[in-house]
């Protein structure tokens, strides 16, 4: 396969010289001119991202006007073998929940019975993917998606504890980067018995982990860690026996800088001096076990640190890139719910003499929800089953997932309580009550809420996928715009990018290339053509942003989020026409899923417009002075007439 940015690796090297950039990552951006706090957390996050891998990947190659549909295409199809070795676990899993889980009682009580959660260990429900030596299921990335989509359909607090406890609790972090002592040491007690938690949060730090104020520091004979400190939102505290804690360790010298540093530690709940304070509650999910944890002089074993010291933040990026999979999942499996929910009342309930489906309003509201569905299931598990095959480095297509599905289900649900009207706004224990079905659309959407928030908020999403993408141009031209870098360095970066740029850029106004379709339908391939036409018109656009605002273009959110909205549809719209004809081929009914497809297609290619529309005309500078002006005390009438 060929490279991002039309092979940079070689076209730098031998058109820009040196990559001046590449030898410290926190160089390509000038902090020179940020306060210390913004330039502290900006170095800190750059010194613990890895460099995004060279030969990128379809959704990092889009921003640079690539459309690799070969990578997504033919489907990676999942082995008949691999699918045989989940199927008695699914199978059972969701009798399981069928006959066992009560999610309205546990809405109601804000428990989940530990009976519950003891049968579910007991078939494995909390060690999918950890290995079979260690107690676990071994099962696949696919699988594990398969799980969370049937626990999603069904109850969103039981999502919240298994996913939590092995996504990003102790099993995925140690499976990474745990030793053999660690892994043959606490895998099995969370693969049988034991719940795990996450503890990264504070008070004061939340995305930005420099303010991060939990310290850890070495004991006299270097024995023991000893941590001092408090978490908030430790998700799956309540019920937890071991936590994996990011702590801050003594800072280091880098470049003649004091650099801080984040490490990942193993605790056990029970060490002397770690003490849960108080169970946090919430809009939804009332059987969240979150909750604050404070560490008075807890010691903790020096072999209980995860990878090595000053890695934490890798930890937990690299622990989250591939546990974000697990809530577009469960997204998916609540979404097919909620359109079977609708898809029955829209045929049942009769207004103005016709079923309320008959109703162009409404027709288009649960149009719109399939169609959205289905591709949250087509990019979903395809980036899932790339993560199976090892498919180079997707932390954004992982984030595209997370970042997408969860935005478009809290739209599916909102719209599923619209369609429902009073019925989906009343509980199902009153529905229960007066003698209707029990369908429990308002706790649906009260539950998924959390999700644009959980584990990257959709801000924080599309900053973390506009700085990847971003990272090639910056390897180019980056030294440019950094006046703490020699002006000789600057130069050369000057002449090279120029050289570099004067045959990349008019590449963009070329004819793109599709490649072999011949395998893919005929009514599919418009919107593949789409795909790397657009692909372009996105490169060019964000270079124009880069050549317009230089530097502080970081400071253009609003911008980089409408390149992100693009791109993320353009991956949408890729993975649903991949996995369009991998259904077909499998003997699906062709209207059926063209049908989808179309609507799905065409209904992205009117939010893309609309996305680069946004780039050229729109509100955010008067936006950005008005906030200024209403911190600063202003607008006193938007005060008054209030309680």
């Amino acid at each position: 396969m060929k490279s991002s940015l039309e092979a940079p690796s070689e076209q730098i090297k031998a058109e820009a010289g040196s990559r001046t950039a590449e030898a410290a990552p926190a160089s390509v951006i000038d902090t020179s001119k940020m306060s210390a706090g913004k330039a502290a957390a900006l170095e800190l996050a750059e010194s613990s991202r890895d460099p995004l891998d060279e030969r990128g990947s379809f959704a990092s190659n889009l921003f640079i006007g690539r459309h690799d549909f070969d990578r997504v295409f033919p489907w990676p199809e999942q082995s008949a073998e691999d699918r045989a070795a989940g199927e008695a676990f699914l199978a059972e899993l969701k009798a399981y929940l069928r006959d066992n889980v009560d999610g309205d009682e546990i809405d109601r009580t804000g428990e989940i019975p530990q009976k519950n959660i003891d049968e579910l260990f007991a078939i494995g429900a909390f060690a999918i993917k950890v290995p079979k030596q260690y107690g676990g299921l071994g099962l696949s990335q696919v699988n594990y998606g398969r799980a969370a989509m049937l626990l999603g359909s069904w109850d969103a607090n039981l999502t919240a504890l298994v996913s939590a406890h092995q996504s990003i609790g102790v099993p995925q972090p140690l499976l990474i980067f745990g030793t053999e002592e660690q892994k043959a040491k606490y895998l099995p007690r969370v693969s049988r018995k034991e719940i795990s938690a996450f503890a990264l949060t504070e008070m004061n730090a939340g995305s930005d982990p420099a303010n991060m104020s939990l310290r850890a520091d070495l004991s006299g004979d270097g024995s023991t860690w000893v941590l001092n400190g408090e978490k908030l939102w430790c998700t799956n505290l309540i019920k937890a026996g071991v936590l994996v804690v990011m702590a801050k360790t003594p800072p280091k010298m880098v470049n003649g800088k004091e650099r801080k540093q984040i490490s990942a530690f193993i605790v056990d709940v029970d060490t002397p001096g770690l003490e849960i304070t108080y169970r946090c509650h919430f809009m939804g999910l009332r059987a969240l076990y979150n909750g604050i944890v404070k560490f008075t002089d807890v010691r903790v074993p020096r072999e209980n640190m995860i990878a090595k010291e000053g890695q934490g933040l890798k930890v937990a990026l690299t622990t989250l890139n591939t546990g974000r999979l697990t809530i577009p999942a469960a997204c998916v499996g609540l979404s097919k719910r909620l359109v079977e929910i609708c898809r029955k009342w829209a045929g049942e309930r009769v207004q103005w003499g016709a079923p309320i489906g008959q109703h162009s309003a409404i027709a288009g509201k649960i149009a719109e929800m399939a169609g959205n569905t289905f591709a949250m299931e087509a990019i979903t598990f395809l980036t899932s089953a790339l993560v199976d095959k090892k498919a180079g480095d997707l932390r954004i297509e992982t984030a595209m997932c997370k970042m997408w599905c969860t935005e478009m289900t809290w739209k599916i649900a909102d719209d599923a309580m619209q369609v429902r009207g009073g019925r989906g706004y009343e509980t199902a224990q009153s529905l229960a009550g007066r003698g209707e079905e029990a369908i429990p659309v308002e706790r649906f959407l009260r539950d998924c809420r959390i999700n644009t928030i959980f584990e990257g908020s959709s801000e924080i999403m599309r900053l973390f996928i506009a700085r990847e993408a971003l990272d090639p141009h910056l390897k180019v031209g980056g030294a440019i715009f950094n006046t703490q870098l020699p002006m000789s360095t600057r130069m050369k970066s000057m002449f090279g990018s120029g050289s570099f740029y004067s045959r990349w850029y008019p590449r963009q106004y070329m004819r793109a290339k599709t490649g072999d379709l011949s395998k893919l339908h005929a009514e599919l391939r418009q919107y593949t053509t789409y795909g790397a036409a657009t692909s372009k018109k996105l490169a060019r656009g964000l270079f124009h942003s880069m050549m317009r605002f230089g530097p502080k273009l970081d400071r253009e959110q609003l911008l980089l989020s409408r390149f992100v909205g693009v791109a993320t549809e353009l991956f949408a719209m890729s993975a649903t026409c991949s996995y369009a004809q991998h259904l077909l081929n499998s003997g699906k009914p062709a209207d059926e899923i063209l049908s989808l497809v179309h609507y799905f297609c065409r209904s992205s290619q009117s939010r893309i417009d609309h996305h680069f529309a946004g780039t050229a005309k729109n509100a955010d500078q008067r936006g950005y002075a008005l906030v200024q002006d209403l911190l600063a005390g202003k607008h006193e009438q938007l005060r008054t007439g209030i309680v």
